[in-house]
């Protein structure tokens, strides 16, 4: 990651972007350009080096914000209507710990309304454009992150992910992209979509950018009681798949008769080298390019000595249905505070206090957030909640104890991001099951708080990038991206 010096400024770094941005204008990237504060920054930071003071880490690397973090700089939108004019009085945590080290935010990405989309056509703002193909979409709900990265405008961008809204865009865009485990980063000052379900993450070119945004980004907020303790920057340099370093031992739940702990990372009694591709996934509806694909990452890591073992993970069919109960529930009850009395867009046709609530939500939200917003009410109701919501949360226990048993057999899973390259714009925008589909191999992970890494794996006949995903147990964090150098 190129940082400022004495010999390139932080000026020039930003210059150079807020150049590229505008070049790329016409793929709908940025809901704001932080064109003066930028600059300032950078100033700023090139007047410390000529003082000879300590810089960060990220001195005068610029990046780009997905537009769901809260943060001074112009209105943070969430890419929806119902938050124009919205100017946040805070700054996300994850956002002050890279500004700390001398990140220089260039601009706020758009992404789908709420992170409720996976195309980002679910913008109040418009779609954004595929990197490699503009009449495809860019992934979502972090379609102007990825962009932003993929063409080279920013050495960063910030995601969310809660059902796959980091890995796809990333693979429909070929950069890498991280969802880390539950609780890894703080996410304080982030717009919510579903609080059980949503992680923060990023956007780069290669493993190394992210392990160091990882070592920058994680550990305890006061401000956010689901954090967990700095396990990320603990971890020793160098730990390998099957190492005892990866994490502390515990006993083995095979055949013992007790419940299952959270998922950990695995603990083996001698170094092994393995590595689980899901049989269920392997099936026709998934594109055939990226089967392939799948299967040679398999013969490369067969080559180089690892053993790739067939998984089956049953539990997994009911991971689509389980998210798509779960998570509009706590979309629902997140988005209950948008009503146009404290903040953000006001209808100006209400005549009493039930109309304004009825009117700013009808005129302020996109179709998908009041689709997950009725889900949400329904499965939650009287008479609905245990028939919906409660075999729902029965069937998260039952994915997350599959990916426990999956982790005593291998070391991580290798498997596609979704089941097709980037779709053409428009082409699932008024089949909502279809567009949900895309997510058929991505909302496990969040389901059971696993870390999942998306890694470029080629390029279809057509040119466009393929993504595999890396998946590991609980806390291992680090050693998935050490893993992803070996898969190049």
């Amino acid at each position: 990651m190129k940082t400022a010096n004495k010999t390139v400024t932080a000026e020039r770094l930003v210059r150079d972007a807020l150049e590229k941005a505008e070049h790329f204008r016409d793929y709908n990237i940025f809901t704001y350009i932080n064109k003066t504060g930028a600059i300032q920054k950078a100033r700023e930071i090139d007047a410390k080096i000529a003082r000879g003071e300590k810089v960060g880490r990220l001195a005068g690397v610029p990046y780009a914000l997905k537009d769901n973090f809260l943060s001074p700089e112009g209105e943070t939108t969430a890419s929806a209507h119902i938050l124009e004019r919205f100017t946040s009085p805070v700054t996300a945590t994850v956002v002050a710990k890279l500004e700390a080290e001398g990140a220089i935010m260039i601009g706020r990405t758009n992404l789908d309304a709420f992170a409720h989309g996976s195309s980002t056509e679910n913008s109040y703002y418009g779609p954004t454009l595929n990197a490699f193909d503009q009449e495809r979409v860019a992934g979502g709900s972090s379609g102007g992150s990825a962009v932003a990265v993929a063409l080279d405008i920013v050495e960063f961008a910030t995601g969310t992910d809660t059902g796959g809204s980091i890995r796809q865009p990333a693979s429909f865009n070929g950069v890498y992209g991280l969802k880390p485990t539950y609780g890894c980063n703080s996410r304080y000052g982030v717009v919510a979509m579903a609080s059980s379900t949503d992680c923060i993450g990023f956007f780069t070119k290669s493993p190394d950018d992210m392990d160091l945004l990882m070592s920058i980004a994680s550990g305890r907020d006061p401000k956010d009681m689901t954090t967990l303790p700095d396990y990320y920057n603990n971890t020793k340099s160098g730990a390998r798949l099957g190492d005892s370093r990866l994490a502390p031992a515990r006993p083995s739940l095979r055949g013992s008769g007790a419940q299952s702990a959270p998922v950990v990372a695995n603990v083996h009694e001698t170094p092994t080298r393995r590595i689980g591709v899901i049989k269920d996934f392997d099936n026709k509806s998934v594109d055939s390019e990226i089967r392939n694909a799948l299967k040679r990452k398999c013969e490369t890591l067969k080559k180089k000595g690892y053993e790739i073992v067939e998984l089956e993970m049953p539990a997994l069919k009911y991971a689509l249905a389980a998210y798509y109960i779960i998570v509009p529930a706590e979309v629902a009850s997140n988005l209950s505070r948008y009503d146009g009395v404290r903040y953000g867009f006001r209808s100006d046709k209400s005549k009493d206090l039930d109309s304004l609530y009825e009117n700013t939500r009808n005129e302020g939200f996109m179709p998908e957030n009041k689709r997950r917003i009725m889900i949400g009410n329904f499965v939650l109701s009287s008479g609905f909640y245990d028939a919906y919501f409660l075999k729902a949360a029965k069937a998260r226990t039952l994915i997350l104890q599959e990916y426990e048993k999956a982790f005593e057999q291998v070391d991580y899973i290798l498997t596609p991001v979704s089941p097709s390259p980037a779709f053409k714009l428009g082409e699932k925008a008024n089949d909502p099951v279809a567009m949900y589909l895309e997510d058929i191999m991505s909302v496990s992970l969040n389901l059971a708080g696993v870390p999942g890494l998306a890694v470029p794996a080629g390029k279809t006949k057509a040119g466009l990038p393929i993504g595999l995903q890396l998946v590991g147990p609980r806390r291992s964090d680090k050693q998935l991206i050490e893993f992803a150098k070996e898969l190049d």
